[in-house]
């Protein structure tokens, strides 16, 4: 029977950790995800954990830490936000070329500079090329739920990728939501034990991890990583569907609401789209059709299925919290942007950046995004180049 609880994020991705209980957890605090380090040494210190935590001196020796246990053949995790995965960024690469299934649970917040501690995307955006596995959570359910799977995910065999696991500073990670928690022992059988197939302390099978790759392994290597990228499309379905059946909550690429017989959409990432829905009942009050899609996955990037989604409309606002700056919108746009295009979608797209360093996006202004892509007048300083539709919302002229 699930447990009625009132969490926060960190809450409740520090309860989905005590819960799987991993081997080894190396961590080093930094706004917002601090909490999340704090609560499972709480639970190793009480004994409700007997995962081993190593203390750091910087989030760069917190992933390497967190790779050499994978290594070794231990379950292992690290936290991090912001300044802190960038400080991980030779790391994490290293991560995913060695094809160390390990589990990191990013707290979003922005990139310095200027300096700022308030959630946008910024992070996880800019390792979106590192080789591993993004998964978003719109409250705190999601990122518990998420969580609770990721493990299974990263450790399947035909996968074997590093996997974040991504909920917006503050906003989700801070704020005190009702949410339903598994029992311990569900969680525990649904991540079962990891039995690596190749690990260092085997003695019986000695192996190297992390070789010099000349030029005629290099290419080798990540095409075979980019096959296991493929491949984990699969295997997220599988896992989500299967957790929906201990949870009741199945979980796939992205969340489609009211988009059965939507003319104009709203694509969106993380805690907007609470607000994006709200605007999206109201309008269908007022007889307008619209929907939304909430992005869940960005890597992979469900590419053909989002296109598909899309197919139907006449226009869509594709909405980053994140800024490229590559004069042409943010990164979802651009991605998927490309999905519409391989994909024959003809829908008119707008790239909105939104959100930036913790900005508020309300319900109004949703409304008010629905109403300019469906006149084609947009309500907002514009940062259109050459005919491309690419605007802010919510920034002061």
């Amino acid at each position: 029977m699930a447990i009625r609880e009132r969490l926060s994020g960190n809450e409740a991705v520090s309860t989905a950790i005590r819960q799987i209980n991993p081997d080894v957890m190396a961590a080093f605090p930094i706004t917002p995800s601090t909490e999340i380090p704090q609560f499972v040494s709480g639970y190793i210190a009480n004994g409700k954990m007997d995962t081993v935590f190593v203390p750091v001196e910087s989030e760069h020796s917190a992933m390497s830490a967190t790779i050499a246990a994978s290594a070794a053949g231990a379950r292992a995790m690290t936290a991090t936000s912001s300044c802190g995965l960038a400080y991980m960024w030779e790391e994490l690469y290293i991560a995913a070329s060695n094809r160390m299934p390990v589990v990191l649970a990013l707290v979003n917040r922005a990139l310095s500079g200027p300096i700022n501690i308030n959630a946008d995307h910024s992070d996880g955006m800019g390792a979106r090329d590192a080789g591993w596995i993004q998964i978003y959570s719109e409250d705190n359910q999601e990122a518990y739920d998420n969580m609770v799977q990721a493990f299974r995910i990263a450790e399947h065999k035909d996968v074997k990728l590093p996997v974040m696991i991504c909920q917006d500073g503050f906003i989700t990670s801070h704020a005190v939501q009702n949410i339903e928690l598994l029992e311990d022992e569900k969680v525990k059988a649904f991540a079962g034990e990891y039995e690596p197939e190749n690990y260092l302390l085997n003695a019986e099978n000695p192996m190297a991890v992390g070789p010099y790759s000349i030029t005629n392994y290099y290419m080798e290597s990540h095409r075979s990583q980019a096959q296991a990228m493929a491949n984990a499309k699969k295997v997220i379905l599988e896992i989500g569907k299967e957790f929906g059946e201990i949870s009741g909550r199945e979980y796939g690429f992205f969340e489609e609401y009211s988009m059965e017989d939507a003319e104009y959409a709203i694509v969106v990432m993380g805690s907007a789209s609470g607000a994006a829905k709200d605007a999206v009942d109201e309008l269908r009050a007022q007889g307008k059709k619209v929907g939304m899609i909430k992005v869940r996955v960005f890597r992979p990037f469900p590419a053909e299925e989002l296109a598909a989604a899309l197919s139907k409309v006449k226009a869509v606002a594709i909405m980053d919290r994140a800024e490229s700056f590559s004069a042409n919108g943010g990164p979802l746009a651009s991605e998927l942007k490309s999905a519409m295009y391989d994909g024959g979608c003809q829908a008119k797209a707008y790239s909105i950046v939104y959100g930036l360093g913790g900005r508020d996006i309300t319900v109004e202004m949703m409304e008010d995004i629905y109403s300019s892509i469906e006149t084609g007048e947009i309500k907002t300083e514009t940062m259109k180049q050459d005919g491309i539709p690419y605007y802010y919302v919510g920034v002061r002229g």
